[in-house]
């Protein structure tokens, strides 16, 4: 075997957990193969350089060697090579997230408390519209 559909091969070194998955980020324009846009039924052979976009980081990686099977993870991991520079860049995303203000933080009010909603009510139970002394 000296070529792989590039869709089966994604599959079975687990960047995607169906064939069908890897398919669709393929259609999407989500991994290129040395450089080109590819298609699902691309081969793939040993020694190619694929880049996939996952979770906003872009991983570039060298096949190594090809399965047309899912295996576990520790078979899987030996398919390929990440390059020094996607590893980095990987690393480098993570610390920035970790680093991140917490999105709750901006929250400035969360739910109204029942005093709230009791002056709430209030206030749509005096309201002009709700006045039924006022014709409309």
């Amino acid at each position: 075997m000296d070529e792989v559909r590039l869709d089966k091969w994604l599959w079975a070194a687990r960047f995607y957990k169906t064939r069908s998955l890897a398919s669709a980020e393929i259609g999407k324009g989500r991994v290129q193969v040395n450089g080109q846009s590819a298609k699902p039924a691309r081969a793939v052979r040993p020694g190619d350089r694929v880049e996939l976009r996952q979770d906003g980081a872009t991983r570039t990686v060298v096949v190594l060697a090809l399965s047309h099977i899912r295996g576990p993870a520790p078979v899987a991991q030996t398919l390929y090579e990440e390059t020094a520079d996607s590893v980095a860049q990987r690393e480098k995303l993570a610390q920035q997230r970790r680093l991140a203000a917490e999105p709750s933080h901006s929250i400035e009010q969360g739910r109204p408390t029942k005093r709230d909603r009791r002056k709430l009510a209030d206030w749509n139970r005096w309201s002009a519209s709700a006045d039924p002394t006022k014709p409309d």
